[in-house]
């Protein structure tokens, strides 16, 4: 089932949650640094680090909802979707609240905070292997056709027309 949402041949979905991923689980790391060195600078770019992964993530569950409701109903493919966005709005949601629990004290974040944090990193290791379930196994946003001598996106042939460039 090909993406029905593409950026010059590509899907777009997949392009974009590379970045909350990242700076999710960075965010992370950037606490632990705090919290063994007690450098408020390292808390204080985990803060930045959520924010800018909460607007990528809203922004990549846009493109991923247009491509989820183009997938049939009563499909294996639609119940892991449905699993996967659902599990990916519980982990924007608690990023979110982790960035509004630093707020007040940025250099000094509550415990609570970075509980938060290492539970979505947690969870977004489950929810990206969905992903990957979605791709890897069932095929969503993969074009038809696709093969190991496909033509470029750009070249405006089809994944199946094997025809010598």
């Amino acid at each position: 089932m090909e993406s029905k949402a593409k950026l010059a041949g590509h899907p777009v979905h997949p392009m974009l949650v590379v970045f909350p991923l990242g700076l999710f689980a960075t965010s992370l790391i950037f606490d632990l640094i705090w919290l063994f060195s007690g450098n408020g600078v390292w808390s204080l770019v985990s803060e930045y680090m959520i924010g800018a992964g909460i607007v990528g993530g809203l922004l990549a569950a846009v493109f991923g909802t247009i491509d989820w409701v183009a997938i049939p109903r009563n499909t294996r493919a639609k119940t892991i979707g449905l699993w996967h966005g659902g599990g990916n709005v519980v982990v924007t949601a608690m990023f979110v609240a982790s960035w509004l629990l630093r707020r007040p004290t940025p250099a000094d974040p509550p415990a609570a905070a970075m509980i938060l944090s290492a539970i979505g990193v947690v969870l977004a290791l489950g929810t990206g292997w969905l992903g990957g379930e979605l791709v890897d196994r069932l095929g969503v946003g993969v074009d038809d056709g696709a093969n190991l001598n496909a033509p470029s996106s750009l070249s405006g042939r089809q994944p199946s027309d094997r025809r010598v460039a």
